[in-house]
This record gives C-alpha cells, sequence and structure tokens, in this order.
C-alpha cells in the first residue's frame, strides 16, 4: 500500500501544508439564491458520447437536477417537473429530482447531457494555485416553466 511504511520525505512523516480558506469566486446573490455544483452519474461518461448511445442511455435517459426537499417547496416545485436552471451565462431546461441527497440551498446537475450543457452555466473562474476550474459553485436560481 502507498506510505503504508513511510511518506517519501527526509523525515519519512507527512507533511501538511494549512491554507487559509479562499471564498468562490461567485456566491449566492438574490437574483441567483442558490449553488449550482455539476458532476457526474453512475450512468453516464464524460459528454456522454459513448454512454448515451448504448443501453445504459434507458438507466439516465434526460438531464434531472436534484433539488433539496425545502428549497423545492419554497419554490413550488413538484418532483419530475420541467423546470430551468439559470445562471448569468445561461439556462438549461431540466426534470426536478426533488431529494434530501442535495443539501438546502445547492442544486447539482450532470454535465453529460449536451441538449443541456450544465458546465454552460458555470463560470470561468479557475482557482489561483491550481488553475481548476470552479465548476462546483456557481450561483444559479430555478424557474418554474408554465
Amino acid at each position: 500500500m502507498l506510505f503504508q511504511a513511510r511518506f517519501n520525505t527526509p523525515s519519512g512523516k507527512a507533511r501538511f501544508i494549512p491554507v487559509d480558506f479562499t471564498p468562490p469566486a461567485e456566491t449566492p446573490s438574490p437574483e441567483y439564491p442558490l449553488v449550482l455544483s455539476t458532476g457526474r452519474v453512475l450512468y453516464h461518461w464524460h459528454g456522454g458520447t459513448l454512454s448515451r448511445n448504448s443501453r445504459l442511455q434507458e438507466a439516465y435517459p434526460e438531464l434531472k437536477v436534484e433539488v433539496n426537499p425545502k428549497d423545492a417547496e419554497r419554490l413550488g416545485i413538484q418532483d419530475g417537473e420541467i423546470i430551468q436552471v439559470v445562471s448569468r451565462r445561461g439556462r438549461i431546461r431540466a426534470r426536478a429530482w426533488v431529494t434530501e441527497r442535495t443539501p438546502e440551498g445547492v442544486v447539482y446537475a450532470p454535465f453529460h447531457f449536451a441538449e443541456a450543457p450544465a458546465n454552460r452555466l458555470t463560470l470561468d473562474a479557475l482557482d489561483p494555485i491550481s488553475r481548476i476550474p470552479e465548476y462546483k459553485v456557481s450561483a444559479v436560481r430555478l424557474e418554474k416553466l408554465d
């Protein structure tokens, strides 16, 4: 196992380096009160170009945005309803999945669906040290469609 006996440092011990908290580049506001986090689902891979052309598509056929029940109730959103997720950079349509899996104030959207590209809602801010994009924290709002 990696580092079972010792770390690859002169002392053989791990080095912990404290870092100061850096707030995200974009935080919720009255106009965009929720935090969007994008990521993966079990059934698809990256942009879905392969997995969405296979039997895996049957298991997860469309974009579902996870919404906490308290947020859904406050916004009048029902489970399974088609909604819009709106950021300062654009909007996508998705099916609401009202679930406790997502904390209150956060919505989660998989990025595998070209017809509803969740990552287009994210901003292009980069972490100043790692240079990794902030795809996990973008301010959004949810809108019901009539």
